[in-house]
């Protein structure tokens, strides 16, 4: 639907319209004033009453218009292979906004940063339906020439990641619109497979021994359970159950933000080891009165990238360890468990894995064998390893002699 508008720099008024697949823009010297808008309203209606009968004539509206000749009834017809379709910088607005009521509120803002960053700017002024293959094809070549803050190109994933969003665009207004969609056929860039980097037990052992006492709970939960960043820096009192050993995984802190879990197999239980139930029992002493596990002084969340900076990357050259993230932790706690012969089955169901399938997938190397056990064997390698689970803090100096005698009989 068109619309009658302002110009800031004359103040006059303008028909701003669609036809034969173009946005029109015809400029009038009436001043804007509600007499002169209300006049050209009932201009437009006209006019785009006839362009649904087919019976609309630009010159007869505006003869002196350089798009005239060209936008004749005459030259519309000629144009046999054209289909009307609008710019992509508003399918993609309609799309975007249809999209993002399914979409948690981070994916939203990670797409509108690559409409605005890479799409919109590229095939801003183009009409969906004459985007061609070659334009696709042209764009991503521009991504790989891209650099970074690092001075480093776009990785085959991130470019991929860009992708996504026009592929998507494109197909919908192809079913929409009826034609072709340009970017059948054309295949994701590989990806080359990237290795896990897991820590060794002696390396855990280390790292939970010399680690800041005020985050030695905090990485003992994350190397003995396998929760993602989002969710142990989001964990709340009200997700954890002692008496059934048992940390609910219902919500995750991404972008300083509470959301829930991104998926079904994300929303899970995890059971707890007894050096990951020692670990909740002292932090409670000192966090308890707030609704976040591991949180400041104020109860607020603790933020990942300082803690990463201040904490993490300080203490592995400490240790004299290789640089890794702090997301290696989920995938030791992976390998730990295959490496105590842990049933797969009950592996995925920690992780939040649907399915086996990406657990050996990631993990094959690590697999010694395939026993079914429970949560035991992990029990025994950690006690045979680490010993019994023992804080450092006085108020845990009780409960952790009850540990030492559950880690005795389970072995």
């Amino acid at each position: 639907m068109g619309n009658i508008v302002e110009r800031p720099e004359t103040g006059n008024l303008y028909f701003d319209f669609r036809y034969g697949g173009k946005r029109c823009r015809e400029q009038t010297s009436l001043p804007a004033n509600a007499a002169n808008r209300k006049r050209l309203e009932k201009v437009l209606q006209k006019i785009e009453a006839e362009i649904t009968l087919g019976t609309f004539e630009y010159g007869k509206y505006f003869p002196n218009s350089p798009r005239a000749e060209s936008l004749s009834t005459k030259a519309i017809k000629n144009k046999a292979e054209y289909r009307e379709s609008p710019l992509f910088s508003d399918f993609a607005e309609t799309w975007f906004g249809e999209m993002r009521v399914q979409w948690r509120s981070s994916h939203a803002k990670t797409i509108r940063g690559t409409l605005d960053t890479y799409l919109l700017p590229t095939f801003n002024g183009q009409e969906v339906a004459r985007i061609t293959r070659a334009d696709i094809l042209e764009f991503r070549s521009t991504l790989a020439k891209v650099r970074n803050r690092s001075n480093k190109g776009l990785s085959a994933s991130r470019i991929n990641k860009i992708m996504t969003p026009l592929r998507m665009i494109l197909n919908e207004a192809a079913d929409r619109f009826q034609f072709t969609s340009p970017y059948q056929g054309i295949k994701s860039l590989k990806v080359p497979k990237t290795d896990v980097e897991p820590f060794t037990l002696d390396e855990v052992s280390q790292i939970i021994e010399r680690v800041r006492p005020d985050y030695r709970n905090y990485y003992t939960v994350r190397f003995f359970t396998g929760l993602r960043t989002g969710e142990i820096d989001g964990l709340k009192w009200e997700y954890i159950d002692f008496g059934r050993r048992q940390i609910l995984v219902r919500e995750s802190l991404v972008q300083g933000e509470m959301q829930y879990t991104k998926n079904d197999g994300s929303f899970r239980t995890v059971d707890m080891s007894q050096w990951v139930y020692d670990a909740l029992m002292a932090q409670k002493e000192v966090t308890g009165q707030h609704a976040y596990v591991f949180c400041n002084r104020v109860g607020s969340p603790v933020e990942h990238n300082n803690v990463t900076k201040r904490v993490w990357y300080p203490l592995l050259r400490h240790l004299g360890l290789r640089k890794r993230r702090p997301y290696q932790t989920r995938h030791t706690a992976a390998t730990l468990w295959l490496a105590s012969g842990e049933s797969p089955e009950w592996i995925a169901r920690q992780m939040g894995h649907a399915t086996t399938e990406m657990l050996f997938r990631v993990y094959s190397r690590f697999v010694p064998n395939l026993t079914r056990q429970d949560g035991s064997a992990f029990e025994r390698l950690l006690a045979s390893n680490l010993g019994p689970s023992e804080q450092h803090t006085p108020s845990s100096e009780t409960h952790a002699e009850s540990s030492k005698t559950t880690v005795k009989e389970s072995s």
